[in-house]
């Protein structure tokens, strides 16, 4: 079966909620759904934007949503996986790091992905055995091998303290890497793996609308998506590790288990 038809509505979805986006950057207000963990109006109406967009198209398909969406139908094999605003404290704080992020599953496996940058008009999208792309452009992983010559993202859990095993990941990191960032953006962080822009990201706190679309970017490029021990990646569990190749991933794996 060809997935390639959902990836017109996926790119559409995306683009719609850029322009929402675009729309509230200097006019909302924000609340916290836990201590750091931040919404805004933007989430939320972009969100109901990208829903509407798909939903009209396919009203049997089932949806997961960061803003409180989940709609199951018992009959559908599809599932669309939603951040409509990956990075909100970015866009809070005007920091135009941020994306949204479109995932769509069949049978539990990963077949499309967009995540749209509308700060940079920058749309990554792939579908299932037909590469990853960029706008035109087709993309593939970096060449970096090792850790010394590598640049690494991490994401570190909201309202995180000084001792939580994840800030000394990232310090084990920093001491074996060329450089560690972090980034605030899950979704850009494995769309810009897919680029060659970055080497390697790793987290143990993502949900599974951070990460759909951009692990099959991830693969689609030819980078390795696991669990941080190197196990099995499964969306429904916080556990990624991401790399531009087998060789950077093992030496990822052996620093970060």
């Amino acid at each position: 079966m060809s997935f390639s038809e959902f990836l017109p509505t996926a790119k559409g979805a995306a683009q719609l909620a850029g322009e929402v986006l675009r729309s509230w950057a200097e006019r909302f207000t924000i609340t916290e759904k836990s201590p750091a963990n931040l919404v805004t109006e933007a989430d939320i109406a972009a969100q109901a934007a990208i829903y509407d967009f798909i939903s009209k198209r396919y009203p049997d398909h089932n949806f997961l949503g960061e803003e409180g969406l989940n709609e199951s139908h018992p009959n559908s094999t599809f599932r669309w996986v939603i951040d409509p605003l990956d990075g909100t404290s970015n866009y809070a704080h005007r920091f135009p790091y941020y994306a949204v992020s479109i995932g769509l599953e069949c049978d539990g496996e990963l077949v499309c992905g967009v995540i749209y940058d509308p700060t940079r008009d920058e749309l990554f999208w792939t579908v299932k055995g037909d590469g990853a792309w960029l706008n035109d452009s087709r993309l593939s992983t970096s060449r970096n091998l090792t850790l010394d010559k590598a640049m690494l993202m991490a994401s570190l859990p909201v309202a995180v303290r000084a001792h939580h095993p994840a800030v000394n990941r990232f310090l084990r990191a920093v001491g074996q890497a060329q450089t560690v960032q972090r980034s605030g953006s899950a979704a850009l962080n494995l769309a810009y793996i897919a680029a060659g822009r970055l080497d390697g990201f790793w987290s143990t706190s993502l949900l599974p609308w951070d990460m759909a679309a951009g692990v099959l970017l991830v693969r689609e490029a030819g980078g390795v998506v696991t669990q941080l021990d190197g196990g099995t990646f499964r969306l429904e569990r916080p556990s990624l590790l991401a790399a531009n190749g087998e060789s950077l991933h093992r030496e990822m794996v052996s620093m970060l288990s």
